[in-house]
């Protein structure tokens, strides 16, 4: 499980960011419950998102495929879930790096 910051200008949509951003992304309704969203896609068998104690971090779990060697499928999977996590958290992928490591 990993837990992402989110900017402050997004942080009042982000629940509903977190559903939507599954359609428009992946091009898949995500599956609902207990405030918990997920889909399955590409190499990965479950995506899973929530929004963290304070509603102000983003919570995901992810569990791949086993055996998947196709490429461009990875590729298109790895390249989906970063504009998700681009549009969802308000940050970009090196942001997200940046903010990761002044955590540690």
């Amino acid at each position: 499980m990993q837990e992402y910051k989110v900017k402050r200008t997004v942080i009042k949509e982000l629940e509903k960011n977190a559903k939507e951003q599954f359609t428009v992304c992946f091009g898949v309704q995500p599956n609902e419950e207990n405030n918990h969203f997920w889909i399955e896609y590409g190499v990965l068998d479950k995506l899973e998102v929530w929004l963290g104690d304070t509603k102000k971090t983003l919570l995901v779990r992810t569990i791949t495929k086993d055996g998947v060697t196709d490429d461009e499928l990875i590729m298109d999977t790895n390249r989906r879930f970063r504009r998700y996590l681009d549009a969802v958290t308000g940050y970009n992928s090196k942001e997200r790096a940046k903010t990761m490591k002044s955590v540690e």
